[in-house]
């Protein structure tokens, strides 16, 4: 049976999935984060952290919250620098995009839906 609430820490569950701790990938199936309705991730991340390498999201819209610190997200036509707690970035599917923390920061990102391999690296950035 499902249980009707579900309580933890972020940054705890999501340790073997790169920050992510909601989603298709959780299991038992039963769980409520178990969904492919969205994905959410929690992110802290050292300065200079970054994902050099492109990539793009087919069926999944992206939106990435900052909680505090500065983060780069860069998108073939522009960078976008997020540096005011609650500043925040949307994206639709099939739009590459690679970033990099410009200070420690912490962030929020939802995706919608959840679907298995729809995130594709798309190789190094210019």
């Amino acid at each position: 049976m499902q249980p009707k609430v579900v309580y933890g820490n972020a940054a705890v569950e999501g340790v073997n999935r790169w920050g992510w701790f909601m989603g298709h990938f959780i299991t038992p199936e039963d769980d409520p984060r178990s969904t492919e309705m969205l994905e959410v991730k929690w992110a802290v991340h050292k300065a200079g952290d970054s994902r050099t390498d492109w990539a793009v999201n087919n069926q999944a819209a992206t939106l990435s919250i900052l909680i505090h610190g500065e983060f780069r997200l860069q998108f073939e036509d522009r960078e976008i620098l997020l540096t005011c707690e609650g500043d925040y970035v949307l994206w639709c599917a099939g739009v590459p995009h690679s970033w990099v923390a410009e200070s420690d920061c912490t962030i929020v990102t939802l995706r919608w839906p959840s679907k298995p391999g729809d995130s594709v690296g798309l190789g190094a950035s210019n």
